[in-house]
């Protein structure tokens, strides 16, 4: 079994929205990430991973964003103890809204960077610059 996790990537005025993970995260924790989270268990029910987008966005960081968002890629990895999870990365339009933290206990801090801000900075980890990498082609 898997755990399913999704990420939105969202990019207002040439630079992309990133959180700071809170250092109290089990994954990852004070590192630089998209913002995603887990997908809830619905039963039956379509657009499952598109909803999940829109609500951990708006959720963790106040934003909406337009219903058309588009699939760039997946990835798979096991957590430290042992969970295999699945990762899906959404390019996602901005709609409206200012974000801010409004989960602390998942966000640290709230940042809207360049490509070039994120490839370089110190708490980028090799998978968020390559889903940056992704995202940024995939907008051409």
């Amino acid at each position: 079994m898997f755990i399913v996790n999704v990420e939105g990537a969202v990019c207002r005025n040439d630079k992309w929205l990133l959180i700071t993970r809170s250092a109290e995260e089990e994954h990852a924790g004070g590192t630089l990430s998209l913002v995603g989270g887990k997908v809830d268990v619905e039963g039956s029910s379509l657009e499952i991973l598109e909803r999940t987008v829109k609500r951990e966005l708006y959720e963790e960081v106040g934003i909406e964003i337009k219903d058309a968002v588009t699939f760039v890629y997946s990835t798979s990895f096991v957590t430290e103890d042992g969970r295999n999870v699945i990762n899906m990365v959404f390019l996602c339009e901005y709609d409206k809204g200012e974000a801010h933290i409004k989960s602390p206990d998942e966000v640290e801090a709230i940042h809207w960077m360049t490509y070039e801000e994120i490839m370089n900075h110190p708490k980028t980890p090799p998978w968020t610059k390559e889903s940056v990498r992704r995202v940024a082609l995939a907008k051409g």
